[in-house]
C-alpha cells in the first residue's frame, strides 16, 4: 500500500473540512416522501428530487414486484448483447410518446447519457455552446468530446447571439447549443424559446438536458419544451427517471437516427449492463400515471407558490427561482452548514450546497417542494426556517 497516496488524501481532507466543504451524509431509512426518517428521526424531508412522491406510488412498486415475478431480479448483460428485455424496448416508445417526440433511448442515468452521448454526436471540427451553469455530467462530456468548446453567460442571449456569429466566421461542422433546462441549483429556466429560436436562425442544434424539468413544465409535466410550446423544434432532449419519476434512469429523445446513431456508438450504453426488470416497469407506471392525469403536477405547483411566497414575505433570499427547487441563500459555507444542523434538530432534512456546487459566496439551503407535501408541513417547514433564519441574521 502507498502510504504517500494515502497521506496526501488525508491532507487535502483536511483542508475541506477546514473550510466547511466536507459532505455529512445522512441515511433514509424509508421510503422517499414528504416525511421519513433520516439517521433514526422522523423529519420533514425538503431535500429529495422525487417531486411528484412516485417512489412509493402503489401502482409503481406494484409493477416493479409483478416485473420481478415474471423477469426475474436482473437482464443478465448490456442491452447490445442480451440484455435488451421487451420491458426496455416498451418503455423507449413510452418515452418517446409522452415527449411527443420520434424515438428515445434509455441509459442507466442521465448522467451516462449526457457523458457517453455528448463525445459521439461532438466531432473534431465542430464546436459546443455551453451555458456557464450547466450540469457537471454536461461538462464531463464535452470534455471527453473532439470539438471545441466555448461558454455564454447564463441565460445571456445577447452573449449567446455573439458566440452563433463568432462560429459562423470559425467554418465549424456542426455547432451545437446545450443547455440545462431547469438549472438545479438555483431553480432558474432556461429561456428555450428564443435558443432555438437563434439555433434555427444560425442553423445550430440544440441539445436540453430536461433532468429537473420532467415532471415538473409543462403538459401533464411533459417538459420544457412543452412549457414553451417549441416541440417539435429542439433536436436533442435528456431526461431523467431519478427525479419527479421517482425512479432511475437516463434517457435521448429525438429522430429514430438519433437512437440508432447512439446505440451504436455510445460506450456508456453499449458498455454498461441493462437495468433490471423492476427498474424499467416501474418507469413504465410513472409515465402511464402522468399521461392519465397531472393532478400531482398541480399538487406540486400549488406547494411551490405557497412556499416560495411564504418565504418572500420573510424577507428570505431565493435568487431567481421559477421552479420547485428553492435556494435560501445564506452566502457563507459556514452558515448554510449550520443551518441545515440546526433545522435538522428541529425535525426537518435540507441539506446545505457549498463549492464546488456552487461559487464560493454563493452557499445555500437547497430545498425541494414535493406533491406529497401538506400545507402542515409547509407551515411547520417556514416556522423553523424562520426561527433559525433569524438565529443566524439571515432576516430581521
Amino acid at each position: 500500500m502507498n502510504k504517500k497516496f494515502y497521506e496526501d488524501l488525508s491532507t487535502d481532507m483536511k483542508q475541506l473540512e477546514e473550510q466547511n466543504l466536507v459532505w455529512d451524509i445522512k441515511t433514509l431509512e424509508s421510503a422517499s416522501e414528504g416525511r421519513g426518517i433520516i439517521n433514526g428521526k422522523e423529519c420533514l424531508i425538503l431535500c429529495s428530487n422525487n417531486y411528484l412522491g412516485l417512489a412509493n406510488n402503489p401502482e409503481v412498486k406494484k409493477a416493479s414486484l409483478e416485473a420481478v415475478e415474471k423477469y426475474g431480479a436482473g437482464s443478465g448483460s448490456v442491452r447490445a448483447i442480451a440484455g435488451t428485455m421487451d420491458l426496455h424496448l416498451e418503455l423507449e416508445e413510452k418515452i418517446a410518446k409522452f415527449k411527443h417526440t420520434q424515438d428515445a433511448l434509455y441509459y442507466n442515468t442521465g448522467f451516462t447519457a449526457n457523458s457517453g452521448a455528448l463525445p459521439q454526436l461532438l466531432r473534431k471540427g465542430d464546436l459546443c455552446i455551453s451555458d456557464e451553469l450547466n450540469h457537471g455530467s454536461i461538462i464531463d462530456g464535452v470534455r471527453l468530446s473532439k470539438a471545441d468548446k466555448t461558454i455564454y453567460k447564463h441565460k445571456n442571449m445577447e452573449d449567446l447571439r455573439n458566440r452563433l456569429k463568432e462560429a459562423k466566421e470559425g467554418n465549424y461542422g456542426r455547432v451545437l447549443i446545450i443547455t440545462d433546462g431547469v438549472f438545479s441549483m438555483d431553480g432558474d429556466v432556461a429561456p428555450l424559446k428564443e435558443i432555438v429560436e437563434l439555433a434555427e436562425e444560425f442553423e445550430a442544434v440544440t441539445y436540453i438536458d430536461d433532468a429537473h424539468g420532467d415532471g415538473v413544465l409543462g403538459d401533464h409535466g411533459r417538459g420544457i419544451s412543452s412549457h414553451f410550446g417549441v416541440e417539435g423544434r429542439v433536436d436533442i432532449e435528456m431526461g431523467t427517471f431519478s427525479k419527479a419519476f421517482g425512479v432511475m434512469g437516463g434517457y435521448i429523445s429525438g429522430e429514430t437516427v438519433l437512437k440508432k446513431f447512439l446505440l451504436n456508438k455510445s460506450r456508456t450504453w453499449l458498455l454498461t449492463a441493462s437495468h433490471p426488470p423492476a427498474v424499467a416497469a416501474a418507469c413504465i407506471a410513472s409515465l402511464d400515471i402522468l399521461e392519465r392525469n397531472d393532478e400531482l403536477v398541480k399538487k406540486l405547483w400549488e406547494n411551490t407558490r405557497y412556499f416560495k411566497g411564504r418565504l418572500k414575505e420573510l424577507g428570505f433570499d431565493i435568487g431567481e427561482s421559477e421552479t420547485p427547487i428553492t435556494p435560501i441563500m445564506t452566502y457563507e459555507s459556514k452558515k448554510a452548514k449550520e443551518m441545515s444542523r440546526k433545522l435538522y434538530d428541529e425535525g426537518i432534512f435540507a441539506l446545505p450546497i457549498v463549492f464546488p456546487m456552487v461559487a464560493k459566496d454563493k452557499a445555500r439551503i437547497r430545498t425541494m417542494m414535493n406533491a406529497s407535501h401538506t400545507k402542515e408541513d409547509l407551515d411547520f417547514a417556514v416556522e423553523k426556517i424562520e426561527k433559525i433564519g433569524k438565529e443566524l441574521e439571515l432576516i430581521k
